[in-house]
């Protein structure tokens, strides 16, 4: 075989890999189209102000996600002021302040299999330590810390990565300038590395808003009919809520749940949102 025959047969094998994932790439955008058609043709027409404002019902037409949607904010809200300053201080002690040993190298390798833990796996170890041994009950701040856990890892891993971003040339020229280490990480450090601590502390989070699991096993109620006032009261989540409502034998509970499908999907763009314009705003910041 030649040469000339050899770069055909390459051309070819790289014609051949390029069409494959392309395929693969169309075969997930098709399937997730279909989805959100599914999903918007039976939900569009159920949502309304009073489906937002309504608390649930066993009649279809007057059964709402209030109770849900305010569970799943505070959940999120405690979730995220338990998991982030957690996650973002152990990245920095793993990056910076912890020596290179088989101990060290033992923590990280043991963060990075946590991520890879089923939810479920964490319910059940929120339940035994949050729920009962700690004696919180079947509460919001339960549930938040089980979610907490569930997070963690990935808010780890991605603030690690991002700290190791920084150019050694910054921190050199920071200690240069007799700075202390604490300044160097508070002045230089975190302000350069902040849009991508954000982009997985978000990932995290979306995450955590869309899981049921962890909830369930924790105790988090299918019905509600108040609304959750403090950290310790009962509560229900919008995957918990859109589950329940599927389930019923009912067929217009179908088109309620996808309403609900509907409402989380717009609260999980928005927070995604909110992460891009943040992440953006420091990188020109840091540009500049």
């Amino acid at each position: 075989m030649n040469e000339s025959q050899r770069i055909k047969r390459r051309k070819f094998k790289n014609s051949i890999f390029h069409a494959i994932i392309f395929a693969c790439t169309l075969f997930g955008i098709i399937v997730l189209a279909i989805l959100l058609y599914s999903i918007l043709n039976k939900g569009l027409r159920w949502l309304s102000i009073e489906f937002i404002t309504n608390f649930p019902s066993r009649f279809p037409k007057k059964a709402g996600i209030f109770p849900a949607l305010l569970g799943s904010l505070w959940l999120i809200v405690l979730t995220a002021i338990i998991a982030f300053p957690i996650g973002v201080g152990t990245a920095i002690y793993l990056e910076e302040y912890a020596k290179e040993n088989r101990f060290t190298e033992f923590i990280k390798l043991n963060i990075a299999n946590l991520a890879g833990v089923p939810a479920i796996i964490y319910g059940m170890l929120g339940l035994a330590v949050f729920v009962r041994a700690l004696g919180f009950g079947r509460s919001i701040l339960a549930g938040a810390l089980t979610m907490s856990l569930l997070i963690l890892p990935t808010i780890i891993i991605s603030s690690q990565e991002a700290l190791r971003t920084v150019p050694t040339s910054l921190k050199q020229a920071s200690y240069a300038l007799g700075t202390t280490k604490w300044q160097t990480i508070t002045g230089v450090i975190l302000p350069y590395s902040i849009p991508g601590i954000l982009t997985g502390t978000i990932l995290g989070i979306s995450r955590a808003l869309g899981e049921a699991a962890p909830l369930i096993v924790v105790g988090a109620l299918a019905y509600v009919s108040f609304i959750p006032a403090t950290p310790f009261d009962q509560f229900t989540v919008l995957p918990i809520q859109i589950f329940n409502w599927s389930s019923m034998p009912k067929r217009e509970f179908q088109n309620v749940a996808a309403a609900g499908i509907i409402v989380l999907l717009a609260i999980l763009l928005s927070v995604n949102s909110i992460a891009i314009i943040l992440r953006n705003k420091y990188q020109i910041r840091m540009k500049d």
